[in-house]
């Protein structure tokens, strides 16, 4: 899922410490995410799907 999110950050041209200051998603839950050490709860993938304007189906698929 982590680089679906990251393909989102290319396409922007974001960080995910911007998306973080942004949303409010915490930039460990990121980080956890990206490691593999976390998959992030639907909340906070909606949270990024209304973001990016993308389908939330686009992160589960």
């Amino acid at each position: 899922m982590y680089e679906k999110f990251q393909k989102l950050l290319d396409k922007s041209n974001k960080t995910a410490y911007q998306v973080a200051q942004e949303t409010g998603v915490s930039t460990a839950t990121l980080s956890n995410w990206k490691n593999g050490n976390y998959v992030p709860k639907i909340d906070k993938i909606k949270i990024l799907a209304d973001y990016f304007k993308v389908p939330i189906e686009y992160f589960l698929q």
